[in-house]
């Protein structure tokens, strides 16, 4: 579903991201993480399209990114580390937005963004300015804004950070159930012991080098925790030219 060849990003003389190379198999839930600065921002907007790599190749459902990004977006849901919303919408009216953006049809729009709403308990709220939002509720309008259009692929960059632990533990059960129905999902986190728990599969990048591509299987009967891998690969008194 998502494959990644010899990626190269440099910002100025700084590599960003040296020539990683994985795959990521439909249906999977890939947790890629790595320290800060590690590059996997640069990496998740590359695969959006919304970077241009130096060189190497990026495909998400058989197409190239490059080439055409926009059929790209249409298939994949993207949460940024940053998230952004329209203050002077309501979470309703932003929500609807968001359908129109992709062309969900009428008949079936006012279902969908309720059933959203409700997922991510936001029904209350919906009526009011997302501006009034607190930080937590601003990141649940986000999730439920770029499945809205039940896409095939999610890139997520961050998406448990802010979310207090019963919603942490509502979007861990709403992935599973988008896996259940062939949804591929990539996403980066800092939280190991929530990463553990949902990814079928792991990369592990550090100082723009990909360290490690497994499943999560191999990794703990390697390592004996995603923990210990995580500190081993990363440990720049370990890494290797």
């Amino acid at each position: 579903m998502i494959r990644i060849n010899e990626l190269k990003k440099s910002f100025n003389e700084k590599i960003a991201v040296d020539g990683i190379t994985f795959d990521v198999a439909r249906g999977a839930v890939f947790g890629f993480l790595g320290p800060n600065g590690a590059g996997k921002t640069t990496t998740l907007r590359i695969l959006m399209g919304l970077l241009q790599p130096d060189s190497g190749r990026v495909e998400i459902d058989g197409i190239d990114v490059a080439a055409d990004p926009i059929a790209v977006r249409a298939r994949v849901g993207y949460l940024p580390d940053e998230i952004f919303l329209y203050d002077y919408l309501t979470g309703y009216q932003f929500l609807d937005f968001v359908a129109d953006v992709h062309q969900l049809p009428k008949t079936d729009r006012k279902a969908r963004i309720e059933e959203l709403l409700a997922q991510f308990g936001l029904s209350e709220a919906a009526n009011e300015y997302t501006a009034n939002y607190s930080f937590g509720m601003k990141k649940k309008m986000a999730l439920a804004s770029i499945i809205i259009h039940a896409p095939k692929v999610l890139i997520l960059d961050e998406p448990f950070n802010g979310l207090d632990p019963q919603a942490t533990r509502d979007f861990r059960l709403l992935l599973d159930k988008m896996v259940e129905n062939d949804t591929t999902i990539i996403f980066s986190s800092h939280v190991l012991e929530v990463v553990e728990k949902l990814v079928t599969h792991v990369g592990i990048i550090a100082s723009g080098r990909l360290r490690l591509s497994e499943s999560i299987e191999n990794v703990t009967q390697t390592w004996g925790s995603l923990e210990k891998a995580f500190f081993e690969l990363t440990d720049p008194a370990k890494q290797t030219a």
